[in-house]
Order: structure tokens, then sequence, then C-alpha cells
């Protein structure tokens, strides 16, 4: 099995991205590819670049990405209770390749935080328009307090990994 894993945020030490790898590599003998949205770095969307300069190959290689998967695991980070402006841009870009972003593959769609709300607002944004772009989403998690759940890159919070536990049962 060929899973994608990325955090949909920007920062280089992105929790959201440790949790997403972290989910994937749970799965035994799966071929885990890690993506870093800074490998995807465009100008921001606007119809009037893609006229003037074309679509990015940086986008197209993100839509290569999402075509060799079997399963995608992203984890949401929220700024200001919505998407961050890198996947938001990443995804408008992709979109403009391929409207069915997301190639009906399932999906674990997760989010964290390190305070209690987890992320929950984007990660119900997420789950409700993936549909809408061919994502068929399995499962998913809002995990609070990312820096109690998780240590030394392991979930500690017994509840938080029978969570992610049930939900990888359904792939």
């Amino acid at each position: 099995m060929k899973i994608i894993a990325f955090g949909a945020s920007s920062s280089r030490q992105s929790i959201n991205k440790a949790l997403a790898s972290y989910t994937a590599s749970l799965i035994d003998g799966a071929e885990v590819t890690v993506l870093d949205l800074n490998d995807f770095d465009m100008p921001i969307f606007s119809e009037d670049k893609e006229k003037e300069f074309g679509i990015p190959n940086e986008a197209q290689a993100f839509v290569d990405a999402i075509a060799q998967a079997d399963l995608i695991i992203a984890s949401f980070s929220e700024h200001n209770g919505s998407y961050s402006a890198a996947y938001k841009n990443v995804f408008d870009w992709a979109s403009r390749i391929e409207k069915a972003v997301y190639q009906d593959k399932p999906i674990v769609a997760l989010s964290t935080s390190p305070g209690p709300g987890g992320a929950s607002s984007v990660l119900a944004q997420a789950v409700n328009s993936m549909p809408f772009f061919k994502g068929n989403v399995v499962g998913s998690l809002s995990v609070p307090n990312f820096y109690d759940a998780m240590k030394d890159g392991e979930i500690v919070d017994a509840s938080v990994k029978q969570s992610i536990q049930d939900i990888l049962s359904k792939v």
C-alpha cells in the first residue's frame, strides 16, 4: 500500500505533519511518502497569474503524488479558524489541473493543535468539502493538546491512540 501523508501547514516543525507521519507509520508494510508543503511553494493563486505564467510544475507534482497513493493521510493545521494559506494555495492550484483533487482516494483526515480545540473547526471544513473533490473520508480525528498527547514521536494518550487504530482498521 502506498500512502501519502502530509501536514497541511508550512511550518518546518509542523505538529500536523508529525501526526500524519506517525499515523502512517502504524500501517504495517506500507510505503509511506511524507510530503512537505514547503516543496510546493508557488505564487498565490489567481486566474491572472495562471493566464500569464501557466500552472506551476509544483501543482502538477502534488496532483501526481496524490495519483500514486492508495491512501492519503492529511492533518490540517488551523490558522484563524480555517486552512493554512500554504495548503489552500496548493489545493487551489491543484484544482486547476484536476477538479477531483483527491482522485477517489480514501482519506484519513486529522487535525491537531497545542490547545484544547485540536483544530476541529478546520477539520470539519476539510471533511465536509473533500467529497466535492472526490475525497473518500474513511475517518477523521481532532487531537487536542498535541504536546500532552504525543511525546518523543509517539502518541501517549491511550484514547487518542485507540481512536487512530479504530480509523486505520477501516482502511
